[in-house]
């Protein structure tokens, strides 16, 4: 009879399988989260277009440009007398030195300034290019005080009062490699310049 050949394991596996929707019964849950619950808690801070330009109008009015070129200013010197000693102390004339005076210029900018506008940037890099090449300078008139046996603040007074004298032993002992040294300490200088906004600064922007 077709009733001996009824399967009963068949048909407990049969009716253990999940009911498909299709067919009028309830789905199965899945394991996996939806992408809605597992977004669900997620917070993505919007900044206010006009919060931001009220503090940014607030912290304008912080700044002060005359402060911060009068640092970068002496930045720029402490730079180039620190280059001018380490080159004629080594014999060496190290390149990197430029970096050094780039960064400590902008930093000097940036921390006594406290400025945002672009203004802060190109003081920033201007300095740092007169550092450099004041170091340059002070190094030449060094090696040339210690060959010639003269005494150095001389030889230096009498170089630095001379702008004609200068552009020559700036001329003279240009290499092409100096180009790119400058490039960057002045890349740096203008991008350390600007003060940077605190987080509590940017929570007072978010709507």
């Amino acid at each position: 009879m077709a009733a001996d050949n009824f399967d009963l394991g068949s048909s407990l596996s049969a009716s253990q399988q999940p009911a498909s929707p299709l067919s009028g019964g309830q789905p199965q849950a899945s394991a996996e989260p939806s992408a809605e619950l597992a977004s669900e808690g997620e917070f993505e801070p919007q900044i206010d277009a006009t919060k931001a330009a009220a503090l940014f109008e607030q912290l304008v009015q912080r700044q002060n440009l005359p402060l911060g070129i009068a640092a970068g200013l002496a930045a720029s010197i402490v730079g180039a007398v620190a280059w001018a000693v380490v080159t004629n102390v080594t014999g060496y004339q190290i390149g990197w030195m430029a970096i050094g005076i780039g960064c400590l210029v902008g930093f000097a900018i940036r921390t006594t300034g406290r400025g945002l506008t672009r203004s802060f940037g190109i003081a920033g890099g201007v300095l740092s290019l007169a550092g450099c090449l004041l170091g340059n300078v002070l190094a030449i008139c060094g090696l040339l005080a210690a060959q010639e046996g003269w005494p150095v603040v001389t030889t230096t007074l009498s170089v630095l009062t001379n702008p004609t004298t200068v552009m020559t032993l700036i001329a003279d002992t240009f290499h092409p490699m100096d180009a790119l040294f400058y490039a960057i300490a002045v890349y740096e200088g203008f991008k350390f310049s600007f003060r940077q906004v605190s987080p509590e600064e940017l929570q007072t922007m978010i709507s």
